[in-house]
C-alpha cells in the first residue's frame, strides 16, 4: 500500500479544503485530543460490547447531529460503532461515531439488523446487483458509481469503478478507518486489481481529520474507460472527486442526440465530457469547449484526440468569454452550461444563486433562435423549483447588460423559453427514501426562441 502526497487545490463540484490538520470541527463534550486514523475491522469482534448512544428523539435519518445526543458511553472512541437508542430504550440501529463532527453519528444499519459480516455482504452484493443486474451498465460502460453513500446505505462513502480501478472518496471518520477492507471486499467480487482511497475536500472542516491518499501497489496514473462507445482518460493525480463525473453519463448521451450538424458551445467543460460526446456520438459540425483550469483542459484535448474528435478548446473564464461572444454577435445551436458547485453551504446560497442567474442570463444570449440550452446545477441546496424560477427570470432579463462595462451589449431582449425536460444524475446514483436530499443534480433542457 502506498501513500501519495496530499493533493493541490481542487476545482469542481465539491468545496475546497478546510483548515489545516489539527484544527478540528469544533468543541465536543465527548472527546478531546487527536483522532486515531488506524484501520478498524468492518464489524466488531463477536464478544465485543458495543457502546450505547442515547438520542432525544426516534430517528431513521442517517445523519444524527450532535444536538440530538443525550449521552454516549465513555468507552466509545472516534470511529467506533455505537448502538443508537432513545431514552425510552427503543433500538434505532447501529451507527459510526465521531464526536468532533456536527453529524456525530452516521446511522448505517437499521434496528432490525444484526451487526455482522453477513449484513455487509448483503449491502455490497445489493449495490453491485443494482448496477450490473438491474441497470446492466456493463453493456454500455466500464465506468460507473458503485457505492453512492446514503443512496446505497453507506453514508460517508463513495466508490466509482473505472475499468480495473476502484476510486474511493471518504466523507467521514468511521468509513475511513474501514475503507481498505470495504474496497478489498468489493474487489474480490468484481475482479478489479487497483484502488485509490482519498478523503473528500471538506472532510477536515466537517469531520476534524484529513489524511493523504492511499493506493494499491503499482496503481497507474491514469486509466482509459469507455462510455457509450466513446473513450475517456481518467487521471488520478490532482483530479477532482474520484476522477470522472459519472453522474452526467446519460445527460451526455442525451445531449449528443441534439447535436447532428449543429454548432455546440460547452461552458465549464472540465475534461471535455459533453464536448467530446457532442462530436463523437452526436456528429456536431463544430464544438467549442471553454474551461478556466489548465490541467483538466489538457485532459479534455487528450480525450478528444483519443476519439479522433475535432474539438476547439479555449482556456478562459466563462464570464468574460461569453461577454466577448455576445459583443461579436456569435450564437450557437446548442449551449451547455455545467458549472462547478457554486453553493457549498447555506451561507453561500444567496451569492451562489446570483452566480447561477448571471451565468444563465449570459448563456441564453448565445443560443441561436430555436436552439437548445442545457443548464446544470450540482448545488443540492438549490432546489429544482428554485432553479426553474431562476431560469425563468434569467430568460426575461437575457438582453440586459450586467454592469456599466457591458453597456455595449447587443440588446436582444427577453428570450422566449420553453422547458422540455428536467433530468438528474445517472441512475447509478440512487436516492434512498430516508435521505431524499441526496438528489443533488438538476439539469434543465430548454428551447429558446
Amino acid at each position: 500500500m502506498n501513500q501519495r502526497p496530499p493533493r493541490g487545490p481542487q476545482r469542481g463540484r465539491g468545496p475546497g479544503r478546510g483548515p489545516a490538520r489539527g484544527s478540528g470541527a469544533g468543541a465536543s463534550p465527548f472527546h478531546r485530543g487527536p483522532l486515531d486514523l488506524s484501520p478498524l475491522p468492518m464489524t466488531p469482534a463477536d464478544n465485543a460490547v458495543i457502546p450505547r448512544a442515547i438520542v432525544n428523539v426516534a430517528i431513521q435519518h442517517p445523519s444524527i447531529f450532535r444536538k440530538r445526543l443525550v449521552t454516549v458511553d465513555p468507552t466509545a472512541r472516534p470511529g467506533d460503532w455505537v448502538k443508537v437508542e432513545t431514552e425510552e430504550g427503543e433500538h434505532l440501529g447501529f451507527g459510526l461515531f465521531n464526536p468532533k463532527s456536527e453529524i456525530a453519528i452516521r446511522l448505517v444499519f437499521p434496528a432490525r439488523a444484526e451487526l455482522t459480516s453477513s449484513l455487509w455482504d448483503t449491502i455490497l452484493d445489493r449495490s453491485i446487483s443494482i448496477r450490473r443486474d438491474t441497470l446492466r451498465l456493463d453493456s454500455v460502460t466500464d465506468a460507473y458509481r458503485l457505492i453512492h453513500a446514503e443512496g446505497d446505505g453507506l453514508p460517508g462513502l463513495v466508490v466509482d469503478r473505472f475499468g480495473d480501478v476502484l476510486s474511493v472518496e471518504v466523507f467521514q471518520l468511521g468509513m475511513w478507518r474501514r475503507a481498505r477492507d470495504i474496497v478489498a471486499a468489493l474487489a474480490q467480487r468484481l475482479g478489479t486489481e487497483h484502488w485509490l482511497i482519498q478523503t473528500s475536500p471538506h472532510v477536515m472542516a466537517q469531520e476534524g481529520f484529513d489524511a493523504p491518499p492511499l493506493t494499491s501497489e503499482r496503481l497507474r496514473d491514469s486509466v482509459t474507460i469507455t462510455e457509450h462507445g466513446t473513450r475517456f482518460r481518467v487521471r488520478f493525480e490532482g483530479s477532482h472527486k474520484t476522477g470522472f463525473f459519472c453522474d452526467q453519463r446519460e445527460n451526455r448521451r442525451k445531449l449528443a442526440s441534439f447535436c447532428r450538424d449543429k454548432t455546440v458551445l460547452d461552458l465549464c467543460c472540465y475534461s471535455g465530457g459533453f464536448s467530446v460526446q457532442a462530436k463523437k456520438l452526436g456528429g456536431a459540425a463544430e464544438v467549442t469547449g471553454v474551461e478556466l483550469d489548465e490541467v483538466p483542459l489538457r485532459l479534455a484535448q487528450e480525450n478528444a484526440n483519443l476519439n479522433q474528435a475535432r474539438v476547439k478548446f479555449v482556456q478562459a473564464d466563462v464570464f468574460p468569454y461569453m461577454r466577448d461572444m455576445i459583443r461579436a454577435g456569435r450564437t450557437y445551436d446548442v449551449v451547455v452550461l455545467d458549472p462547478p458547485k457554486l453553493i457549498r453551504s447555506r451561507a453561500e446560497l444567496d451569492e451562489g444563486t446570483r452566480k447561477h442567474f448571471d451565468l444563465n442570463r449570459l448563456a441564453m444570449q448565445l443560443v441561436a433562435p430555436g436552439g437548445m440550452l442545457l443548464s446544470c446545477t450540482c448545488a443540492g441546496l438549490l432546489s429544482r423549483e428554485a432553479f426553474q424560477k431562476l431560469l425563468c427570470a434569467a430568460s426575461r432579463q437575457a438582453g440586459d447588460p450586467i454592469g456599466e462595462a457591458e453597456g455595449d451589449f447587443r440588446r436582444r431582449g427577453p428570450r422566449e423559453m420553453r422547458f422540455l425536460e428536467f433530468t438528474g444524475a445517472s441512475e447509478d446514483h440512487p436516492v434512498a427514501s430516508n435521505f431524499p436530499e441526496s438528489e443533488y443534480l438538476n439539469a434543465a433542457w430548454m428551447r429558446l426562441d
